[in-house]
């Protein structure tokens, strides 16, 4: 792969097709030890952040409700 005399990178299609990046799908280019990272732009946050630390709850159902309570 080559990079352009305008510094365009093309992606082959196995490459795209395999990893979902398709026509207006922005991508971002990181920094690492290795070299350079290439990924998919996401539009909002980590699915698993919205949830993190949910299992630090009580595992007792009693318990956990008596907590939301206040009691």
């Amino acid at each position: 792969m080559k990079v352009s005399e305008r510094g365009q990178i093309t992606i082959p299609k196995a490459l795209r097709d395999r990893f979902g990046i398709y026509k207006n799908v922005e991508v971002e280019m990181l920094p690492t030890k290795e070299g350079i990272l290439i990924q998919k732009r996401s539009r909002g946050g980590h699915p698993v952040d919205s949830v993190y630390g949910i299992l630090n709850r009580p595992s007792d159902t009693d318990t956990y409700i008596e907590e939301v309570r206040g009691r």
